[in-house]
């Protein structure tokens, strides 16, 4: 015979008590991870290994705009002018990846092209086969071609790229591509429209129309009423 006594029940009432009321639902953990890859190749973080996007001043000054927007009255006159500058920094961060896109698909790489180019935000230094060599070509695509079209350092992303493109064997033939396709510009050129983002002066904006977005909110709402 087995005899049970009240402390065992007592037993099983405490292991049922520890199990979670709600479990985890799988559909939403995909939903949030569908977003921050949408996100992720919208803003093209420089740094996408930092959830802070505060390593870089670039990063920096778009995720500090992406904030004050999101703060901001929908359909205000600050919402617009932080929308503007949002699409000014995505529009030069999708140029240069067109570049590199561009030179992908000449070398034969038209349906890899895509995924070639896509850095996720677990992407870690740590994991690359070919760092040093990886950080000699980017410095070399930087200083003697216009691939980058800026004298900034060029963004930390492109790394885990060339990373790839090493392992593949096709690094060598990339750049030589890319030197034809881009070859460097003269200081004396100007800029391509739209490439010049003056990160002080967009941060300077941001604070100043943060200090005064009620004060803007409430003229249009003047405004709208006088009309």
């Amino acid at each position: 015979m087995q005899f049970c006594c009240c402390c065992c029940a007592e037993d099983e009432d405490d292991e049922e008590e520890k199990q979670p009321l709600v479990t985890p639902d799988p559909l939403d953990y995909f939903t949030r991870e569908v977003q921050k890859r949408r996100d992720e190749e919208t803003n093209l973080w420089s740094e996408p290994g930092d959830p802070s996007h505060s390593e870089r001043d670039d990063d920096r000054t778009l995720y500090t705009l992406l904030q004050a927007r999101n703060m901001t009255r929908v359909g205000s006159t600050g919402y617009r002018r932080l929308s503007v500058d949002i699409e000014a920094m995505r529009d030069t961060r999708r140029e240069v990846r067109d570049k590199w896109k561009t030179v992908l698909e000449n070398l034969g790489f038209m349906a890899e092209a895509d995924s070639l180019l896509t850095v996720s935000a677990g992407a870690s230094a740590d994991r690359m086969r070919n760092a040093p060599a990886a950080r000699a070509m980017l410095h070399t695509l930087h200083t003697e071609t216009s691939i980058f079209s800026s004298k900034e350092p060029p963004p930390e992303r492109y790394l885990f790229i060339l990373d790839r493109l090493l392992y593949l064997d096709i690094a060598e033939d990339f750049l030589a591509k890319a030197k034809r396709f881009y070859p460097p510009t003269d200081d004396s050129d100007e800029e391509m429209p739209g490439l010049a983002i003056n990160l002080p002066l967009l941060l300077a904006r941001v604070e100043a129309m943060n200090g005064r977005g009620n004060d803007d909110d409430e003229e249009e709402d003047e405004s709208e009423k006088d009309d």
